[in-house]
């Protein structure tokens, strides 16, 4: 295993034992929804809230509740640090790359700068049964912050 990898590897076995955004927020008055994905391949599961900002431009926070594998509980502690602050359009972008990345099978490199945690899943893509593993987390967030748009 390079440098590279162990690096990686660090990063995911870190975000699975110490979880960012872990535990549901209550989102007071600020327009949220929530989503829940479930993986049946291998059991993982995720309900995640997004709340957006009063202008519903911004992600605020996403919080979440989960069980699985550390890969994708790992993928949604990066996406919790991540997305908030990160306007719809820039969030829309991150998660249409980091699924190209992942469905890449190892042929992308991610840019770390662009991708910050987030590229240590770069590895995942080469297996293709853990990809959905690591995309759960981000495609309940995508659908959870379409919902939250258009929420009353």
């Amino acid at each position: 295993m390079s440098g590279l990898e162990s690096l990686y590897q660090e990063i995911i076995l870190d975000h699975s034992k110490q979880r960012t955004g872990e535990g549901f927020v209550d989102p007071g008055t600020h327009a949220s929804a929530d989503n829940h994905q479930y993986n049946p391949t291998c059991g993982d599961e995720i309900n995640l809230r997004v709340e957006l900002s009063d202008d519903r431009q911004t992600i605020e926070k996403v919080s979440w509740e989960g069980d699985g594998c550390s890969i994708s509980m790992a993928s949604a502690s990066v996406l919790s640090d991540m997305a908030p602050g990160m306007s719809l359009g820039e969030f829309q972008e991150m998660v249409d790359k980091f699924r190209e990345m992942l469905r890449s099978r190892g042929q992308i490199q991610p840019d770390e700068e662009y991708f910050g945690d987030a590229a240590a899943f770069a590895g995942v893509s080469k297996f293709v049964a853990r990809v959905k593993c690591a995309m759960l987390s981000w495609v309940a967030a995508e659908e959870a912050t379409k919902e939250a748009t258009v929420a009353k």
